[in-house]
């Protein structure tokens, strides 16, 4: 079983590091960007390591783009999963 996303308890912390990152991505702000959050990023991975599931410093918010390059195993399997 996964973890779950759509818990009271996840929706708390998620909402609770975004206004801690102001919002914005972290990975972006680095290189000067400002770029709108949208994902709550697990830095070590919550299958691999479930302690850390809401540990504030386990956790970064991301854009959508950095999320993406956070997980390239996602986005392959969204680009070659399907078949047209």
């Amino acid at each position: 079983m996964g973890f779950d996303y759509t818990s009271k308890r996840w929706e708390r912390k998620r909402a609770a590091i975004l206004r801690r990152d102001d919002y914005r991505c972290v990975w972006c702000r680095r290189y000067g960007r400002n770029r709108p959050a949208v994902v709550v990023h697990h830095i070590k991975h919550v299958d691999e390591y479930p302690e850390l599931a809401y540990e504030d410093s386990n956790l970064v918010s991301l854009c959508q783009g950095c999320h993406n390059k956070a997980h390239p195993e996602k986005a392959r399997a969204a680009t070659y999963g399907h078949r047209y």
